[in-house]
């Protein structure tokens, strides 16, 4: 009987990790936005826009709709990686990351959210372990129903608003002048995001704050 056991031991020791839905090695990526075509570009969605260059950079194609979200598997670095973009609209966005993170039972620093930010300029990005949701909806219907704000986050500038009230400002579209520095921006929180999975996040707070 020992010698089975010592077999099973020995077997056991040499399979590979389980890298599947149960797997503290799978990443959930999150990016906020609003579903329809006349959000598509707005500030509000950068989110999406980010999601969507990760995608074509990853191989990730987020065709399923699943956990009220639109969602792709893949894999990055070794590990798997699930992009998803919540279909509830941003101030129930937690509804699905939460439903997520329970079904693929991912620690909190396995997940990644990225969003628009008011109090940083257009073109400016900036990475965090943690932390509050301050005045963004989305973010602050995920730490509610997680009841947890330890998870990392990735936002992206989108300015404030001047005279305009800030709901309308959100839903609003770029000026001409700002589109490349937000493009640039969109594509670095792409990057910064496989660094994070790939890597660990101290490398993608180093390489892509500032």
């Amino acid at each position: 009987m020992e010698k089975i056991m010592e077999l099973f031991r020995r077997i056991e020791k040499d399979q590979p990790r389980d890298s599947g839905e149960n797997s503290g090695e799978t990443y959930v990526i999150v990016g906020l936005g609003n579903p329809g075509k006349k959000y598509a570009t707005t500030r509000h969605n950068v989110g999406f826009l980010t999601l969507d260059t990760l995608a074509k950079e990853t191989g990730i194609s987020i065709t399923k709709i699943k956990h009220k979200a639109l969602i792709g598997e893949g894999r990055v670095g070794g590990k798997k990686v699930v992009l998803v973009k919540p279909q509830t609209y941003m101030n129930k966005s937690g509804e699905s990351v939460q439903e997520l993170v329970g079904f693929y039972k991912i620690p909190m620093e396995n997940l990644v959210v990225i969003y628009d930010d008011i109090d940083l300029d257009p073109g400016r990005l900036r990475i965090r372990k943690k932390g509050s949701g301050g005045s963004h909806n989305g973010m602050r219907s995920i730490i509610r129903l997680l009841g947890d704000d330890g998870f990392p986050r990735i936002r992206i500038g989108v300015g404030r608003p001047d005279q305009q009230d800030l709901a309308s400002f959100v839903l609003s579209q770029f000026h001409e002048d700002e589109k490349q520095d937000v493009a640039d921006t969109i594509e670095k929180a792409s990057k910064a995001a496989v660094t994070i999975v790939s890597e660990d996040l101290e490398r993608a707070m180093n390489t892509y704050n500032g």
